[in-house]
């Protein structure tokens, strides 16, 4: 069918009926869409997000083997695939699907580009879990309004979604995206074309999380719920992101840390990132920022901002890690933290690393100071740390629950550590809304944005 399709077709495939093998999207000539569906009318609209409770609907794709469902042409442009389950692969092995090419790509002019997956529901073996959900190495996609769970793997990482040797631009909006490694990651994999940064990304209105069970026997491999370590110009707006603990990794929930993976790749870089209106919750640290790679060469880490976020119980002890708010080092640079307000058990800022972090902005955020607040490795809370990580630092217009005013800038409000709750309307109940507000959070931005409102 996919084959003998031409621009413009529309392929409806029956509703319940499994078609097993490995499918391939093949190159056509012109820019007429040819769309993949499921024939049934009782399923999601456009713009609403599928979930499993379709799955006796939908038409069903699924691997015969440990191959991908689902791949793509090299060139193959203009094709939508909406209301379709992906299930499993044999084993839990592998990718379910696949667009553009990991070591045989290296030239833009192959990449898949044009493609549109929407209102997919995707997902792993609920036993034996899964490696990848969407292997997103392309040009111009959008994955929207899906539904990918149970990817998890106890012997290397897994994600929902990860590129690598895709230009992009992308579009991740609207989903629900369930992975024990991590659930979104730009990089992990030296890109086969020369001097390839994935940019232009949009990651927006998505449900970012993974279930409390699988913390139990510490079966699967757990690491953050975001992260990049080649991208730039990305937008990640009103998002909830939930339930990470200590595994793999420390502990942050999101990271933003170039890495040249193999070292074939020195090019890679986080550039132009604007982490906005977003909930984090349920989190053993908040979010984890360098300025370079510590193994192998790499571009820059910078230009990142944090702005106007909720961070809801970052708990150290509750949840396996530092309970940091924001850990920061290898001499990032124009790294701004605004209006963010943070429920959290550790340090305000962690510094490290022994380049400095030059013009970096912390200003009109709520939050407690804990026991260390702003601290450097091998330096005191405060000052110290300014001087020698910090130089020449905005830090104004905080409020800060707790710690010594004299170890800080003159133009913030420090109030008693016991007062911080009464800041807000009922945050025992998860009402984080300031009874005076002017700083922290705005949570009507949050919740027009998560509603993709303007």
């Amino acid at each position: 069918m996919l084959d003998a399709a031409q621009p413009g077709d529309e392929i409806l495939l029956a509703s319940g009926a499994t078609f097993s093998g490995n499918f391939m999207l093949p190159r056509k000539s012109g820019d007429q869409v040819i769309v993949v569906r499921t024939s049934a009318a009782a399923l999601p609209a456009a713009g609403v997000r599928t979930a499993p409770q379709y799955a006796n609907v939908l038409a069903k794709i699924r691997s015969s083997n440990t191959g991908a469902a689902l791949t793509a042409a090299p060139g193959a442009h203009h094709w939508r695939l909406e209301n379709l389950e992906f299930q499993p692969n044999r084993d839990g092995v592998g990718d379910i699907i696949v667009l553009g090419g990991s070591q045989s790509q290296i030239d833009a002019a192959q990449m898949p580009h044009d493609i549109v997956l929407d209102r997919l529901y995707i997902h792993g073996d609920a036993a034996l879990g899964q490696k990848r959900g969407i292997a997103l190495n392309s040009g111009y996609t959008e994955v929207l309004n899906s539904y990918i769970s149970d990817i998890k793997s106890s012997e290397q990482d897994s994600q929902a979604i990860a590129g690598w040797n895709g230009r992009g631009p992308f579009v991740i909006e609207n989903n629900y995206l369930e992975a024990s490694g991590e659930n979104i990651m730009f990089g992990g994999a030296d890109p086969s074309i020369t001097d390839l940064v994935p940019r232009d990304i949009t990651i927006r209105r998505n449900h970012i999380a993974r279930p409390t069970a699988w913390r139990e026997g510490n079966r699967w491999s757990v690491k953050n719920l975001l992260e990049l370590k080649n991208a730039a110009d990305v937008t990640i707006d009103g998002n909830v992101f939930e339930t990470h603990w200590g595994g793999g990794q420390p502990g942050y929930a999101i990271v933003f840390t170039p890495r040249n993976q193999d070292g074939r790749a020195p090019w890679s870089t986080v550039d132009q990132v604007r982490f906005t209106n977003n909930i984090v919750r349920h989190v053993a640290a908040g979010v984890n920022i360098s300025g370079s790679d510590d193994r192998y060469p790499s571009g820059p880490g910078r230009n990142i901002t944090i702005a106007n976020n909720l961070f809801e119980d970052v708990d150290g002890k509750a949840w396996g890690g530092p309970g940091d708010f924001v850990q920061v080092g290898h001499g990032a640079a124009d790294v701004t933290i605004e209006h963010n307000t943070v429920q959290h058990t550790g340090r305000m800022v962690s510094a490290y690393g022994k380049e400095p972090m030059p013009r970096f902005v912390f200003r009109g955020n709520v939050l407690r100071h804990n026991a260390y607040g702003v601290f450097g490795d091998n330096a005191s809370p405060g000052k110290v740390t300014f001087e020698r990580y910090l130089p020449g630092a905005v830090f104004e217009h905080n409020v800060i629950a707790g710690g010594d005013r004299a170890r800080y800038p003159g133009d913030n409000q420090f109030i008693a550590a016991d007062a911080f709750d009464g800041l807000f309307d009922a945050p025992a109940s998860g009402n984080f809304r300031l009874r005076t507000p002017g700083v922290g959070a705005d949570l009507d931005r949050i919740e027009i944005a998560s509603r993709g409102g303007s």
